[in-house]
Parts: structure tokens; sequence; C-alpha cells
């Protein structure tokens, strides 16, 4: 296990600063750019949910396109999770500025699912609007065209992180290939495109035969992908977290830290605790106390000072934090009765270790 978390790297070699590297005429080339990549006459941005850096060298013989690319391992930003990260990587902010501080959140006293954008299992479109949470525009304000699946093009949350790009969607990964080849043959500069296949398949899988053949398939996907590059373009593969195979490790938070709590918050491996009036000091005590040997507890404040979600977390997204949380170290996920979904989820994400924090920066070139 590891002994401390991987705070992220803001200021370098972080998800976050991938996208002002690309499209900021002011901004030099980064060292931990991969070599090419900055003398591109186009890019394609390709974002692989859920394929960490320890995952990928543990099995590189089993994506050899991957393994022969350009580059090495970077950082994701706290938490470790889909919802900022993607916010990140769009915005080239960090999770204290753009806001999207995790999967479930706090908004004014409901907690607001923001994969779903669902509050209470309800649509929460009209009542959360996306762009009160995420108020920048992706991309520099420029308008890049986004390859995304079609299901999510209408969500809130593509709206929270995608707003004013030109979205073009797809239902099978073979017309991911021909969206990219058709945008590069008309010039564009810079194409963003998702796929967020393995992160679902390890999910409800593990990391075991169903997830190994899925990394087979997105390495088939990345080869073909390079091999629609025109002269003189460059495909840029990245992802937004890694993975930690939990199984059934399912940890209860106990009694006692419960009775101190009137929320819970966050997810299975970055679980907050919101405290009931007056209760803070108690509740971190007695949550140290209790999930101390299998998690690091810390108070909010703590996490801000220690520079989690940057060197500057606004008022606002100060507020959708709870006072405690529960951040697992060992392979472990802490329950929530209200954050449950159609199975249990053996894969899992958004604490800061190695594992989940370190996700693979690799480049091929026409």
């Amino acid at each position: 296990m590891d002994e401390q978390p991987l705070v992220p790297d803001y200021s370098g070699a972080c998800v976050c600063n991938i996208v002002p590297a690309l499209l900021d005429p002011a901004c030099r080339v980064p060292g931990w750019l991969p070599a090419g990549v900055g003398d591109a006459d186009q890019v394609v941005l390709f974002v692989i949910d859920g394929l960490g850096w320890c995952q990928l060298q543990q099995r590189l013989s089993l994506m050899p396109t991957l393994a022969a690319m350009e580059g090495g391992p970077i950082s994701t930003v706290a938490p470790s999770t889909t919802s900022t990260a993607l916010t990140s990587i769009t915005t080239g902010l960090t999770p204290g500025l753009h806001g999207v501080i995790g999967y479930r959140m706090d908004v004014d006293g409901e907690v607001l699912n923001v994969l779903r954008w669902t509050v209470a299992n309800r649509d929460a479109r009209d009542l959360i609007a996306p762009e009160k949470i995420q108020p920048a525009r992706p991309f520099l304000e420029q308008r890049p065209p986004v390859i995304t699946r079609t299901e999510f093009i209408k969500s809130g949350f593509t709206h929270a992180h995608l707003d004013g790009a030109r979205i073009h969607g797809y239902r099978v990964t073979s017309t991911i290939v021909a969206e990219a080849k058709r945008l590069l043959r008309a010039s564009e500069p810079f194409v963003y495109c998702y796929y967020e296949g393995i992160d679902k398949v390890a999910h409800e899988f593990g990391l075991e035969d169903h997830y190994e053949a899925e990394l087979r398939a997105t390495d088939h996907l990345v080869a073909d992908l390079i091999e629609a590059l025109p002269r003189h373009a460059t495909l840029l593969v990245v992802a937004d977290h890694g993975q930690v195979d939990v199984g059934k490790r399912i940890e209860r938070i106990n009694p006692d830290v419960l009775a101190l709590t009137s929320m819970l918050s966050g997810e299975g491996r970055f679980r907050w605790l919101h405290a009931r009036a007056g209760r803070a000091d108690q509740l971190i005590e007695v949550a140290s106390a209790r999930h101390g040997d299998t998690a690091w507890v810390l108070s909010r404040d703590e996490i801000i000072e220690a520079g989690w979600f940057g060197p500057t977390v606004a008022a606002a997204v100060r507020q959708r934090l709870g006072d405690v949380a529960l951040v697992a170290r060992d392979p472990v996920a802490f329950f929530d009765p209200d954050d449950t979904g159609p199975y249990v989820m053996l894969a899992r994400h958004g604490s800061l270790t190695e594992d989940e924090m370190l996700v693979p920066l690799l480049a091929a070139r026409s």
C-alpha cells in the first residue's frame, strides 16, 4: 500500500496542463510533452477513460501499439475521478478553480451526481444549471471538434465540461476512427476524442479477463487512429485516472462516525463526511480512530492546505466539500447506501494512490 498520498503536480506534468500546452500560443512546449507533439500540424487528443500507467506497465504485451509510443507517466487531479479529471483536461484548470470537485458533491445541501446530473435519482438539469457549477469555457474558449459517445451529448455533465465545442457523436467504436479521419481531412488542427470502454469494463468485471480483452480492443483502436493520421499529424493519448481492484472489499462506515455525520458525498475511495452542526472536530477524531488503518483521514482544511485541489480553492468550490474525507489507502471502498448502481463495482478509483493517480501521456506521429 502507498504510505503517502500522491498529490497532483499542478505546476508541471499534470492532465490539467495538456490543453494549454497544445492550444495556447503563448505557452512554451513543456519538457514532459512527448517529442514531436509541439510542432505537429494536427493533433488528436485521445482520452481513454480508466487506463492507469501502472496497469498499462503490468500489461504491455496486451497493448503493443501503446507500448511502442513515446512518452511516460503524468499525474491526474484529485479526486482521481472522471468528472473532475475530464473537466480539468478540457478547461485547463485545477479542480479548486473549475469546481467539479468530485463524482457526487454537495450543491446547496443536495448531493449532485455529476456524471448523471441527478439529485436523488431525478434529472437535475433544470434545478442545477451546469454553467452554474462550471462556468469556464473549455479549450481556452476555442471551439474544436469533439468526438464522444452520442448518448452523452445532451447530458448535464457534457454541458458542464464541453459547452461550446462542436460535438460529433459515435455509437460504435469503428466510427470514432471514421469521424477522426473526416475531421483531419477537413484540416482541423485539433481534435478531442473520448472513449470510456476500459473504465466501464473495469468497474463491472475488475482487472481480469474481460478487462484484458478490452485493453486489446482499445489498443487496436489506437492503432487504427494512428493509421488514419495524415502527414505531420500526431495522436496524443492520455487517461483521466487509473484503477484499483477493490473486488467485494466494501468497508461500512463505523456507526460512531455516522452518528456524527449528517450527509455523505464523494465516492467509494474518496468519501466525504459532512458533520452535524458543531461536530466537525469530534468527527475527524472518531473517523481517524475507526478508519485510519485503511484510509488517509483528513479534514477539509488539511486537504486544501496540502494543495490536493490546486493552489487556490474558490469559496463556492469549498462549500461543495464535506468536513472530513475518508481517502482509501488500501484496496477498499467506503459504502454509502445512496451511491449504488446495478452491480457491485469491482475496480474503482478516486483516491491518491499511484495506481489511481499516474496516467500515460503517449504520442505517435504519422
